[in-house]
């Protein structure tokens, strides 16, 4: 069937490929990084490590204490979407699949139906204005819950929080929300530390905060492609189809994250998961027109020059390189983890759709989450830049927000 502005197929595809190139060249041209970057979307990611360690400092002062009085909760509630989400992602993650409290992200208006008076609810936004966060709290309020606010000061999630009379840790304000993914992931650990549900120790924030700074040195935009990890994965993901799989489940936060920052940044299409969930269906990918189909009808004899246009998948894959429960030495399901990554690295290979591996490194899980989410952070900077988009301002977005707001 021909398309309806008369293009055959070959020729509709041929348009396709008429996209934005990445300019390799700008990300080895420190003074147009700059000059691109004037929202200061790399800036505000290098503050990472700063971020640990000023929330934490914020959230000693909140008088969290009072949270525990009653004991350990029934089950925890992070309430907020979007950073706050992951935020919520995070703890549930760290809690782990031992934990005796139940931990839930939720990301709709209100909290859930069974929430009571024996539950906490950590309402997030880093804004500060979240209907969704400001509707969890007032819901918590409303049914006597345990409640901790997080998020901007002066703003009307710390007016609702004082008047329930419930600890506010406020969050400095960075635009936008993703880049403060630190400052509000940090209070959420400490509160439910407090509560008993997790075992974070100074020791693990500090080290934290500082493979953070480390990594934002080693992704400095002074730093040139060859010796910068970051602008290293821009160029490789650039003109491709991501698709980021993550290990266990610490790694599939990361994942998660590393898609919602490319997505937001560089608007590239993304798919990212488990990949426990993606060996029962979508490892097929590789198998599809994007994968080893093309693959199969490449000329081998053609200029790859010619074909660099050709939108490829490009497989990241992050492994945890511990195990998420350091009590759990044993742990049989972190082997199958480890076999399946190693599986599909074969199957790409077989295929020939490039595979780049992210290992995570630290002693604690947090700070293997925080080496795994840095680099591909300022990645999806770095590719936003080179196509000559900032990425501070997703235009979709404001639609959006305007349109569900009217």
């Amino acid at each position: 069937m021909m398309p309806m502005d008369g293009m055959t197929p070959l020729e509709g595809q041929a348009g396709l490929r008429g996209h934005r190139q990445l300019d390799e060249a700008l990300l080895d041209n420190a003074a147009a990084l700059a000059n691109a970057d004037q929202q200061g979307m790399l800036r505000a990611l290098a503050s990472a490590g700063a971020q640990v360690r000023e929330s934490a400092a914020l959230a000693a002062e909140a008088n969290l204490a009072q949270i525990a009085d009653d004991g350990r909760p029934r089950a925890v509630v992070v309430a907020g979407v979007g950073t706050a989400a992951r935020a919520g992602d995070i703890l549930a993650t760290v809690a782990g699949s031992r934990s005796q409290v139940p931990v839930m992200a939720h990301r709709s208006a209100g909290v859930p139906g069974w929430v009571g008076a024996a539950d906490a609810v950590i309402a997030v936004s880093a804004s500060g204005r979240s209907p969704e966060a400001l509707a969890a709290a007032e819901a918590a309020a409303r049914r006597g819950a345990r409640l901790v606010a997080i998020g901007a000061p002066n703003s009307e999630l710390q007016a609702l929080a004082e008047r329930a009379r419930a600890p506010f840790v406020p969050v400095p304000r960075r635009a936008p929300a993703r880049a403060s993914l630190w400052a509000v992931t940090v209070p959420v650990l400490l509160a439910a530390r407090t509560l008993g549900l997790v075992r974070v120790a100074e020791a693990d924030l500090a080290e934290t905060a500082a493979r953070l700074d480390a990594d934002a040195e080693r992704c400095r935009p002074t730093a040139d492609s060859f010796v910068n990890p970051a602008k290293e994965m821009a160029i490789a993901l650039g003109n491709s189809i991501p698709i980021v799989w993550g290990s266990s489940p610490l790694a599939t936060v990361a994942a998660r994250r590393v898609g919602d920052m490319l997505s937001a940044n560089a608007r590239y299409p993304v798919v990212s998961g488990s990949l426990g969930e993606a060996g029962r269906g979508r490892v097929g990918l590789l198998d599809g027109v994007y994968g080893g189909l093309a693959e199969g009808e490449r000329d081998i004899f053609a200029d790859p020059d010619e074909q660099s246009d050709q939108v490829r998948l490009r497989v990241l894959l992050l492994r945890d390189g511990g195990l998420a429960d350091e009590d759990a030495a044993e742990d049989e399901p972190s082997a199958v983890e480890e076999r399946r990554a190693d599986a599909v690295e074969a199957l790409a290979l077989r295929r020939g759709v490039r595979c780049d591996t992210l290992r995570g490194e630290g002693a604690s899980p947090l700070e293997r989450l925080a080496s795994l989410i840095a680099v591909p952070d300022f990645a999806s900077v770095y590719l936003a830049l080179a196509h000559g988009l900032d990425p501070t301002a997703v235009p979709a977005v404001t639609e959006m927000k305007e349109f569900t707001q009217t």
